[in-house]
């Protein structure tokens, strides 16, 4: 499984459910009793799920370095999604969000996650092939278009099937009730939040581009750029979007598809 730091899930989860919860609808949080959020990182949409259900709300993670972050909010449990801790029927709602994607056999993680509910299993999928991009630097949404397609051949899960889950679910044995497409919106303009001017550092410094050097290097592997060149590049474009941060003058829009898929357990 992959591995992510807090900050990173930080920038890219800010705001996520803060407009809309509709897309929510069918994981059927007032009538919730237990609800287990596996992968839940630093515990964003944990959150969530305990604000808006009367339900005890667990969050479970193999790293316990995002459970200190995630266990100042909410009740956690260190475990690997694969072998859950927890014995048969222990939740009413099994839930997931981004982490499907990051498995190599997902498949697994959902039966696993069918073994410990009694009813509900609920997946929060991205396809981050169909990511947009649009800035008022022009060269970064052609840089972040090359480096989207690059990322995509070198890493070794897949990262885009968010629209593909139900197959997933079927193979794992539960029912697919509902598919909900949800569009998280990242918008970056005047006044600029902390995240925001954060995140423009690591464009400038490379450092955002280094969080994936691995699965950039094999992307680039027999292709004519190589990976100090793209973060060449990426660096110049951070440099360019903090001179416009500067001036007032940066906006910048990131659409992220995801699918909220839930399913009923027989």
């Amino acid at each position: 499984m992959r591995r992510f730091s807090a900050d990173y899930l930080e920038q890219t989860r800010e705001g996520m459910w803060a407009d809309s919860r509709e897309a929510l609808v069918d994981l059927d949080l007032d009538s919730r009793s237990r609800i287990l959020d596996v992968g839940c990182g630093t515990g964003e949409l944990t959150r969530v799920l305990a604000a808006d259900s009367p339900a005890e709300v667990v969050g479970c993670d193999a790293d316990p370095r995002l459970l200190e972050v995630a266990h100042e909010h909410v009740p956690t449990v260190a475990g690997d999604g694969l072998r859950l801790p927890f014995v048969d029927d222990s939740f009413d709602l099994v839930v997931c969000q981004a982490l499907l994607i990051n498995l190599p056999d997902p498949a697994a993680a959902l039966q696993e996650f069918a073994r410990v509910s009694s009813d509900l299993v609920a997946a929060i999928e991205p396809n981050n092939a169909a990511v947009s991009v649009d800035s008022t630097v022009d060269r970064e949404v052609d840089l972040e278009s090359r480096v989207r397609e690059t990322y995509l051949r070198g890493v070794e899960t897949d990262v885009a099937l968010g629209d593909r889950v139900e197959t997933l679910f079927e193979a794992a044995g539960i029912e697919v009730e509902s598919t909900r497409r949800y569009t998280h919106e990242k918008r970056t303009d005047p006044p600029y939040s902390e995240t925001a001017l954060r995140s423009a550092a690591r464009k400038a410094s490379g450092a955002a581009i280094a969080d994936h050097e691995t699965e950039l290097r094999r992307g680039l592997k027999n292709q004519e750029s190589s990976y100090d060149e793209l973060r060449r590049e990426w660096r110049e474009m951070g440099r360019s979007v903090i001179e416009e941060i500067q001036r007032g003058q940066y906006e910048r829009i990131e659409r992220v598809p995801f699918d909220v898929t839930v399913g009923r357990v027989d």
